[in-house]
């Protein structure tokens, strides 16, 4: 019999994950390319998962005794931010094609699955929001759960970040249709501009 805990762990985890964010915005990307799909689902899923459980397990009132390194992760991050979101607008604004029929982009040099790895795991990692939703926020409120209720909250959670990340890269092919436009593309790009500018913007602010 599934614990109540574990309906609550997929409530507050499918509440923060399904938050728009640049893990949400690069896994969309990918789906709607149809490119490297199952990389940026399952490191995405896997990274959430290992910060649920080392939240769980009491990492989190660790991080939240050490503030550096949050200081450094949020500077890190905004920095990073900041580059990915010039790329997205430098995309917009020279209109960087179409999808064709196959799903592939016209005028778009294909991402190599290496760089595909490595923008994702940046994208999760670099990211001070993602230790304070997943690692404190989560992590914290399971860890108060009474045995074995801790694991099913964590379990929750972990579900709801694999079920949320896999329908968002495969079922963003739906859109194929609408971006066999270029113009399509360049909203969209300049759409992730703005988020990813907004993030740095408030990793900014936080420190200042």
């Amino acid at each position: 019999m599934i614990d109540p805990a574990f309906w609550r762990g997929m409530a507050l985890g499918a509440s923060l994950i399904i938050a728009i964010g640049a893990q949400n915005a690069f896994v969309l990307r990918q789906g709607i390319l149809k490119r490297h799909v199952g990389l940026a689902v399952a490191v995405c899923a896997v990274c959430d998962m290992a910060l649920i459980a080392a939240g769980v397990a009491g990492m989190g009132g660790l991080i939240a005794a050490y503030p550096r390194f949050l200081t450094a992760v949020t500077w890190g991050g905004a920095a990073f931010l900041f580059w990915y979101g010039l790329r997205a607008w430098r995309a917009a604004f020279r209109g960087t094609g179409a999808l064709q029929a196959d799903g592939s982009r016209v005028a778009t040099q294909d991402m190599t699955w290496q760089r595909a790895l490595v923008l994702v795991l940046m994208l999760s990692l670099l990211n001070p929001h993602v230790y304070l939703d997943t690692v404190i926020l989560l992590g914290g409120i399971g860890a108060r759960e009474p045995a074995p209720g801790n694991a099913w909250f964590a379990a929750g959670a972990m579900t709801a970040s694999v079920l949320w990340f896999t329908t968002l890269g495969y079922g963003a092919r739906l859109l194929a249709p609408l971006f066999s436009r270029a113009r399509a593309w360049q909203i969209l790009d300049g759409i992730v501009g703005v988020m990813m500018w907004g993030l740095c913007a408030g990793l900014i602010a936080q420190q200042l």
